[in-house]
């Protein structure tokens, strides 16, 4: 995978910019606020359909505007990917592929594969469940279509659900029939996406171990542990021993939609115990071994972007990773950092060739 021009209209803090990419690993420079990691966004932007660091569309775009564009021309197989996402207040967000529209957008996940590092990632570990469960949404969903669509479904269904036992509790009334209709439709769901998220970790973890020991130069004791309310009983039964629960909570209090993962170090949370420097190169890791993992399972190279690289680990670590990455038939990589020496004599030592952007 390899991007080659990027073109940005009133997105964020642009008006208008054009990039051209003629090397692997590109390096943003320039102070804090001017747009470095908003580049980075950029990218993202076109693999997923969203932002990394604003969800919302309206957050993307310029205050002189009332619209966004961006457009990427991305190499893949020989092939150009001409792909291009915009939003226009009032409307819907559309992203187009060679200039024809997809109708959902979730079917777009997966043809641009990306990896983002960022100083945010720090909410996986100290933030809820939502966050890991979306960290692992995140890798199976860029390859597994059937899995996106079945967890699209689920969500939905949930949502539905949930509607319904309000509407029961706002109405003092309760309906079985009309509930196990949605019931059934969980049941059929909840299975398949358990089964591949118990399969990923399974093959996941190793990965994520041996990537924690390289940078870290150490060879400490780092576990994830998947857990879920289907390692020990069925939907079907958890369904039908939380109806009351779910009743006086007015949602569905069980299922696969509260699972989690616990990240451990020293058979410790990495989140009560673990120390700063701990904690950052658990990070690092765990997005690394999503570069890896999303790599073996595709045969494709992800876009590796790297924001603020310096901030999150010390420079000899930063040359491990791109060295690590490099030795592994690495596909693109896009660094930000606020100072050019340092960025300059990391990728020295690593004999790449890079290109410099300063902003």
């Amino acid at each position: 995978m390899f991007l080659k021009f990027l073109n940005l209209s009133f997105y964020k803090n642009f008006n208008s910019k054009k990039l051209n990419f003629e090397t692997k690993i590109n390096c943003f420079i320039g102070n804090n606020g001017v747009g470095k990691s908003n580049i980075l966004d950029s990218i993202y932007h076109l693999a997923y359909g969203k932002s990394y660091f604003n969800p919302l569309s309206f957050q993307n775009i310029n205050f002189e505007s009332d619209f966004f564009a961006i457009e990427g021309h991305f190499k893949k197989k020989e092939k150009i990917e001409k792909i291009i996402c915009g939003f226009k207040k009032g409307e819907k967000k559309i992203i187009k592929r060679n200039d024809i529209k997809y109708k959902k957008i979730y079917d777009h996940i997966g043809l641009i594969q990306t990896v983002m590092i960022s100083p945010i990632d720090k909410d996986l570990i100290s933030d809820g469940s939502f966050v890991r469960r979306k960290f692992i949404d995140s890798i199976i969903g860029q390859i597994d279509k059937v899995y996106l669509k079945n967890l699209v479904e689920y969500k939905k269904v949930i949502s539905q659900r949930n509607s319904l036992l309000k509407f029961f509790a706002a109405n003092r009334t309760f309906d079985q029939e009309t509930l196990a209709i949605y019931n059934h439709q969980l049941i059929k769901l909840t299975e398949p996406i358990y089964n591949k998220r118990k399969e990923f970790i399974f093959n996941f973890i190793n990965i994520f171990k041996e990537i924690y020991n390289d940078i870290n130069n150490k060879n400490e004791d780092v576990d994830i542990v998947y857990k879920s309310d289907l390692t020990d009983s069925k939907i079907e039964d958890i369904l039908n021993d939380n109806i009351q629960l779910d009743k006086i909570n007015q949602h569905t209090t069980k299922g696969i939609h509260k699972d989690d993962l616990i990240f451990l170090i020293k058979k410790n949370s990495v989140k009560k115990f673990g120390s700063q420097g701990q904690q950052k190169t658990f990070l690092i890791s765990l997005k690394l071994a999503k570069y890896f993992f999303i790599k073996s399972q595709t045969g494709n190279s992800p876009i590796l972007l790297f924001d603020d690289a310096f901030d999150k680990l010390d420079q000899e670590r930063v040359s491990l990773i791109i060295e690590k990455v490099k030795q592994n038939n690495f596909g693109q990589i896009f660094i930000t950092d606020t100072h050019y020496e340092r960025t300059t004599s990391a990728l020295s030592k690593n004999k790449s060739e890079y290109s410099i952007f300063e902003l």
